[in-house]
């Protein structure tokens, strides 16, 4: 609703015959804006000083457009995957992170700034009062308002800018670019190698029928020290990952089986006395080694490792989401927004008495998906 009701209305015939001004200074009257100031930035234009504003407003545009394109060539082509201190891509690889911050934060520095320069240098002073009022926009207010926002790009200069209007292209442009690339490391088909696709195997899924051990971290990727089962404390709880004897010696297979997210386990051993209440899951009966047992770390719930073991309740806690499971009753949930029990890995001494496993999961591990049946 117009803010002036005593302000003559023009009919449809002059409306239509007034130009750009006469739109722009209706509109003001007819919304009841003051304006109290105005003040062009350069009332003669053209300048030295004018032209020296104006390339850096359009030096910071280019800043972002040049460091958003540096910021897609850092996500595409510098190497990125995991490289230890001994290896040949270790002096690139610890340079991915900070490459891409400084690239991407000189992209958006380099935006905001711009913007800011070229609103300080180049849109008009102007100080305007207007009066609030409440209803709908008749038809006169809608074309002066089109007119009113016409007018302030026009004011603004930058459409006669031609250098910062495609300085600010190239920037916000290659912004976007950046933006959106990264998107495409989400899209990958999970199920492209068939059986063998991630969310059915894990480190712990059998190759060449070759042994797999329980195998302990002690904080340097290339020990190998196996687990026996006189290690262990009846009551005692520790993380254990795969080892094959074909990894012995391979820095890269020792560092990949330690790191892979769904390889940790939980080998509990019971006390005595719990052991002897256990509940064990149908098909999985001889799963465990005497009071030994093995578990997923994977929350079923959103994937957390579950790593805290309470042995007077022999209960296994997640501490993200408090899911709490019962290792006397193969791992079910007792507690929290886990709805699936731990899978349980089968385990055994071989005859040189170190702990292996003696077959695979039967089940997915980590949070539900579509294609899972359990």
């Amino acid at each position: 609703m117009s803010g002036q009701d005593d302000t003559p209305r023009p009919t449809p015939e002059q409306l239509a015959a007034m130009s750009h001004d006469e739109l722009v200074r209706l509109g003001s009257t007819l919304d009841d804006v003051e304006i109290a100031y105005r003040q062009e930035r350069w009332p003669v234009p053209g300048t030295r000083a004018e032209k020296r504003a104006e390339r850096a407003v359009a030096g910071w545009f280019l800043l972002a457009g040049v460091s958003s394109l540096a910021a897609v060539a850092v996500f595409l082509f510098w190497p990125w995957e995991y490289s230890g201190a001994a290896t040949a891509n270790h002096g690139l690889y610890v340079f991915y992170t900070p490459l891409l911050g400084t690239t991407i934060g000189l992209a958006i520095l380099g935006i905001g700034v711009g913007v800011i320069a070229y609103s300080k240098k180049f849109i008009p002073e102007e100080i305007s009062v207007q009066q609030r009022h409440t209803g709908g926009s008749p038809e006169v207010d809608q074309k002066t308002t089109v007119a009113v926002l016409s007018d302030s790009l026009q004011t603004s200069g930058i459409m006669r800018r031609t250098l910062i209007k495609r300085s600010l292209g190239f920037g916000a442009g290659a912004l976007g670019i950046m933006a959106v690339i990264p998107l495409g490391g989400l899209v990958k088909n999970p199920w492209a190698q068939g059986d063998s696709s991630p969310l059915w195997t894990s480190g712990w899924t059998p190759t060449n029928d070759e042994k797999i051990y329980l195998r302990r971290d002690t904080g340097r990727s290339d020990d190998v020290v196996l687990v026996r089962p006189e290690d262990l404390a009846a009551g005692a709880i520790e993380t254990v990952f795969p080892f094959r004897e074909s990894e012995r010696g391979d820095h890269e297979a020792l560092l990949a089986a330690l790191h892979r997210s769904d390889n940790p386990v939980m080998l509990i051993r019971l006390r005595p006395d719990a052991a002897a209440m256990v509940v064990k899951r149908s098909g999985q009966e001889d799963f465990n080694y005497g009071d030994y047992y093995a578990y997923s770390k994977i929350c079923t719930h959103l994937g957390c490792p579950t790593s805290l073991y309470e042995s007077q309740t022999n209960r296994i806690l997640c501490p993200c989401h408090q899911s709490q499971f019962d290792a006397l009753t193969y791992a079910k949930p007792i507690f929290g927004p886990a709805a699936r029990a731990l899978p349980q890995l089968p385990i055994e001494v071989d005859e040189a008495g170190y702990m292996v496993a003696k077959g695979n999961f039967i089940e997915s591990l980590g949070p539900a998906f579509w294609e899972r049946k359990s």
